[in-house]
């Protein structure tokens, strides 16, 4: 049995029949269990969702009732159904593998791993033709702002450089329009208004851009972006996208015995926004952590940069943020204002990948200057490595695993 989030809530059976959830609170109890991806929802929290403060007179029984409607309808469209629906202490998960939120996300992935880029480009619109409406539609105010979301804009946005690359002109300007501060995505659309020969609207679209950043963050376009605008004034032939800046090692040899990890830590952090990759000292967690960002350079085209926190000893988050702004070049003499807000107003239009590496050390530090800018910087992603997890809310954590003898 297939499930549809990206969009309206959809089932299908193997054979891609419809099947209807005719009942509003079962529709929602699908969606809850859906949103955990597998994991387990606790039966006091699917109480708080379906019923928020007015919940029955007996909530784990019609709770109960709910999910024997939910297993009915399921067993009823394909036999066997019921036993997607499991009963695991403290609640009940939902065995769903098939989704088109996987299916676009390893599309994604595809696509990205991809050097030829016509291929590339086709694999973002099969990723992309998924998308039926919001995801979660009818239950959007709930789910509104999610992971998903923020990927389907970066595919959008790969997806315009790809068509660029093959010498397309995609169009972006209704996208741009419900995005406007995305300077990644302002790029793509004035690098291809230009080579359509609509030069005057691409000028003009630098500069409304440029007006909208000085006026809601107080920033100038990124150097990226600002060098196109120059081009386009020479009447020149723009210069083709720079690669991302990075201050990552070059590595040697082949990660052996790491394509599960690499993998699965790329995975996490497009779901996420704060990975830390964590075990004991010497399994690896460095190296894996620059394989990963290595790989993961193309999504983030304003930089992907290491910090390492072994030797320095910053003792709070403004020490840890003067440390990393002079990493990335960000240091300000005649800017007076406190170090983490002169950082975050630095990263907040970018899109960036900081790694920040052996934080046992300074991991209260760490916690603290990282909850601040993740707030503070939308377009900002951090991957961590660390002994022991960092604490801040939303950080996902992978044990990194000794290399099996062999």
């Amino acid at each position: 049995m297939r499930f549809g989030v990206l969009g309206p809530l959809a089932v299908w059976t193997d054979g891609g029949d419809p099947v209807r959830v005719p009942e509003a609170k079962v529709r929602l109890l699908l969606v809850v269990l859906l949103a955990a991806e597998g994991g387990v929802v606790s039966s006091d929290r699917l109480v708080e969702e379906l019923w928020g403060e007015r919940p029955p007179r007996n909530p784990s029984g019609t709770l109960q009732a709910r999910v024997s409607q939910l297993r009915k309808v399921l067993e009823d469209a394909e036999p066997g159904g019921r036993g997607l629906v499991r009963s695991q202490p403290p609640g009940y998960a939902l065995a769903a593998d098939a989704t088109d939120a996987r299916e676009f996300t390893d599309l994604v992935a595809r696509a990205r791993d991809e050097a030829d880029a016509r291929t590339r480009a086709k694999l973002f619109d099969e990723a992309l033709a998924l998308w039926r409406g919001p995801v979660y539609a009818e239950f959007f105010d709930m789910y509104a702002g999610t992971a998903l979301e923020e990927a389907r804009l970066t595919a959008i946005e790969e997806q315009a450089e790809a068509r660029l690359e093959i010498g397309e002109f995609p169009a972006l300007a209704e996208v741009v329009a419900r995005h406007p501060l995305r300077e990644r995505l302002r790029a793509a659309h004035i690098r291809g208004l230009y080579r359509a020969g609509r030069q005057a609207e691409a000028l003009a679209d630098y500069e409304a851009l440029r007006r909208l950043l000085a006026e809601e963050l107080g920033v100038d376009p990124s150097p990226a972006l600002a060098e196109l605008h120059r081009s386009i004034l020479r009447q020149a032939d723009e210069p083709e996208p720079a690669r991302p800046a990075s201050n990552l090692p070059a590595t040697i040899g082949d990660l052996i015995g790491r394509e599960r990890d690499v993998a699965q830590a790329r995975a996490a952090l497009r779901g996420e926004r704060l990975v830390t990759l964590t075990g004991p000292g010497g399994v690896g967690k460095t190296r894996l952590a620059v394989e990963v960002a290595a790989r993961s350079a193309r999504e983030y085209p304003d930089g992907t940069w290491l910090v390492e926190l072994a030797g320095g000893r910053p003792r709070d988050a403004s020490e840890l943020a003067d440390l990393v702004a002079g990493v990335l070049g960000h240091r300000d003499g005649t800017d007076a204002s406190p170090p983490v807000e002169r950082l975050a107003a630095a990263l907040r239009p970018h899109r960036t990948l900081l790694v920040l590496d052996n934080c046992e050390h300074v991991v209260d530090a760490v916690a603290d200057l990282a909850g601040r800018l993740l707030a503070a910087a939308p377009g900002l992603t951090v991957l961590a490595t660390s002994r022991e997890p960092l604490g801040v809310a939303g950080e996902r954590v992978r044990a990194v695993p000794p290399l099996e003898a062999g």
